[in-house]
């Protein structure tokens, strides 16, 4: 199985009043991390994909983090990523952030590669077997 490992630099305004990074920056980075794992396997980054057929996005529907140690200001992190499933429409992604040898969180994360439909909202696609061969 294909693991893409993404390096993170924290910075000081990933941080809080504690000096601990805040959650919205862990998102924010496992989302860069997604879009890093798909270019690795030859898809286009995140402002490119609707060159895929019939695909504007690849919104997450539902993300779980689980915090194991803090992560601080110039700390080096490496953010683990993979796919642990594919679905019909949908995928999960898994991300463990790791300082060295220590995991800082874990974090699980279900996406849908995404097209408008006739009203212009976003729905879910079958995901090609082309496109989850290639990252397999």
């Amino acid at each position: 199985m294909f693991e893409s490992v993404c390096p993170i630099e924290v910075q000081y305004g990933d941080c809080g009043p504690a000096n601990i990074v805040l959650l919205p920056n862990v998102g924010r980075w496992m989302d860069t991390a997604a879009e890093q794992y798909f270019q690795r396997r030859g898809l286009p980054p995140w402002n490119r994909i609707d060159e895929l057929p019939g695909v504007v996005g690849a919104p997450q529907i539902e993300v779980q983090i689980r915090f194991v140690e803090p992560a601080t200001h110039a700390d080096t992190l490496h953010m683990h990523t993979r796919v642990e499933e594919w679905r019909h429409k949908v995928f999960v992604m898994t991300h463990r952030v790791m300082r060295g040898a220590t995991l800082i969180c874990e974090a699980r994360e279900t996406r849908a590669f995404c097209a408008l439909d006739g009203e212009g909202r976003l729905r879910a696609q079958a995901i090609p077997p082309s496109l989850r061969l290639r990252c397999e």
